[in-house]
């Protein structure tokens, strides 16, 4: 009896030292989630006051959330503040989600992936070469962006008029950026024009096609294609622009209902039922999640990182798969490691809010142990200054044209300061890497990504043109593409366009006949036989090669 009384005693003593364990270590948990959280609350500070917009936030680890808050007000004409279950409008996240109802179609024997987008949009031109809806989906077909034609238009894209009308303006065009398949360059006519495939290959609306085939099968019960304006969405959260005094301006439409670029309202509640999905693979016959995360393939046979409505990238040493998304005053990122299945949610109302790099920052506060060191240089006296760096460069094969500042120590570019690589190099906003290099004084800028040489230009410095030499240019100018006239004219030491409806850009020479503009883009003008200027084309960075025909 007493060895068993012992042995009884030792047991206790052990249960006892097994739970004073387990107990400091829940505890020792708990803090360390709590330090966590902390860190990430910080991130959102500014935020975080009455009368601000703000995001909503969901971290995720191995398909539940391991962080879920948000900050800030969803409307700050009622003071509501934001929730997981506010619904925001995500821009062009969206586009997974078009591309998943493409392939969900397919598997359902509507179309084809390698089908030409003629046999569904026959009024479309016929261009010389087949434009497929696999190079739509991977952004390499070559069709001008619709945003850039309607801005060109003289038209602003929150009072645009119905998918007809876009469709139709689409048609009008007679060109595209590049062969298909020869180069990336992202065009939301693409996902635009696929919704489009959508309704007339299954006989129904992409809204209702992807909510029958995604939404319900998920339980995603608060999220939609908003294709009728009409509509009234519960919880649905208004967006912002930041205005003077630390005041806020309304940044919001209620009219655009245009799907497949943009067009999904959602919420962080129901992303996490589409994050678990990349793992679970419920949907269709099984070939959904693996389409979607499949690289799209030059015709060179080259290898880009845009997938289906997914950008598949690196961070810090680990393979990511996101999509980012902005219009209007929304901005969204939804960024996902697959490897730690582990992903950060983030919808805003405010336009300055940067869920990017927030995403970026989330991400270094769960991943420590597992990122690789950061890359960012140590800046020496030895550096050139951002000064050196600034400047406008002009691509003279895209025609596109890329503008730097320098501010505060920073070379700014897209409205942001860049992140230093190396002492002439920077990233860009996705992440790759600029090169700067000098060559007879002549400062140069090359931009490779995966599969292209994506810019490649020079510093340029505007030719100072007399008046005289300027006049040549001036008239009437038509496109038949856009079905809009610009008058040229030259005010003061500038050559000057007028868009209807907008006021007079001035445009640099960066030739004998050749100008640009930050605001407009890069015009080359044509002459006739008998050296007459009788025509221009027109090049954005997504819309190249508008023609305008002299009138007068």
């Amino acid at each position: 009896m007493a060895l068993i009384v012992q042995r009884e005693r030792k047991q206790g003593r052990v249960r006892t030292f097994i739970a004073l364990i387990l107990s400091i270590t829940g505890a020792v948990s708990a803090l360390a989630a709590n330090v966590t959280a902390d860190k990430v609350d910080h991130l959102f500070a500014a935020f975080d006051r009455p009368g601000s917009p703000g995001c909503s936030v969901g971290v995720i680890h191995n398909d539940r959330f391991v962080y879920q808050k948000s900050f800030g007000y969803a409307s700050l004409e009622l003071r509501v503040p934001l929730t997981p279950q506010s619904v925001f409008y995500v821009g062009s996240v969206s586009k997974q989600f078009t591309a998943a109802s493409v392939v969900l179609a397919a598997e359902q024997d509507y179309l084809s992936l390698d089908d030409d987008v003629r046999k569904y949009l026959p009024e479309l031109p016929d261009y010389g070469h087949p434009v497929t809806l696999r190079q739509m989906l991977h952004q390499t077909s070559g069709f001008r962006d619709f945003f850039d034609l309607i801005a060109l238009s003289g038209g602003n894209p929150a009072e645009i008029g119905s998918p007809a009308d876009i469709l139709k303006l689409i048609v009008r065009q007679k060109g595209l950026n590049n062969v298909p398949g020869a180069e990336w360059n992202y065009s939301n006519s693409n996902y635009f024009l696929l919704a489009e495939v959508v309704q007339r290959a299954t006989k129904k609306s992409l809204a209702r096609f992807a909510a029958e085939n995604i939404f319900q099968p998920l339980g995603m019960k608060h999220t939609l294609f908003f294709d009728d304006n009409t509509l009234v969405v519960p919880n649905r959260v208004a967006a912002y622009d930041p205005g003077k005094n630390g005041e806020f301006l309304v940044d919001w439409s209620t009219n655009y209902n245009l799907v497949g670029g943009g067009g999904l309202m959602s919420t962080v509640d129901d992303l996490l039922l589409w994050d678990r999905n990349f793992f679970a693979n419920k949907l269709g016959k099984g070939t959904l999640v693996q389409q979607l995360q499949s690289h799209g393939v030059l015709n060179n046979g080259n290898q880009i990182n845009y997938a289906m409505g997914l950008t598949l990238g690196e961070y810090r040493g680990l393979p990511t798969a996101e999509h980012s998304g902005a219009n209007f005053g929304y901005r969204s990122e939804y960024l996902r490691f697959p490897q730690q299945r582990f992903s950060v949610i983030l919808f805003c109302n405010l336009s300055t809010a940067g869920p990017v790099g927030l995403a970026h920052k989330i991400s270094d506060v769960y991943l420590q142990g597992e990122l690789a060191p950061t890359s960012a240089p140590r800046v020496s006296s030895g550096f050139p200054t951002p000064e050196s760096f600034a400047g406008t460069y002009l691509d003279p094969h895209t025609k596109t044209i890329y503008k730097f500042t320098a501010e505060g120590g920073n070379l700014m570019g897209w409205g942001e300061a860049l992140q230093r690589v190396a002492a002439n190099q920077y990233y860009d906003l996705q992440g790759d890497v600029m090169t700067f290099s000098s060559n007879n004084g002549i400062m140069h800028l090359s931009l490779p990504i995966p599969g292209e040489l994506y810019f490649s230009g020079d510093r340029i410095q505007p030719l100072d043109l007399s008046a005289a030499e300027l006049s040549r240019f001036t008239g009437n100018f038509h496109s038949e593409e856009l079905d809009i006239s610009y008058t040229l004219s030259v005010e003061g030491t500038h050559l000057t366009v007028k868009v209807p409806n907008n006021p007079s850009i001035p445009l640099d020479a960066a030739g004998r006949d050749e100008f640009y503009s930050n605001d407009l883009g890069d015009l080359v003008f044509h002459t006739d036989a008998g050296h007459r200027v009788s025509a221009f084309s027109l090049s954005t960075q997504a819309s190249r090669g508008i023609i305008f025909v002299k009138v007068n």
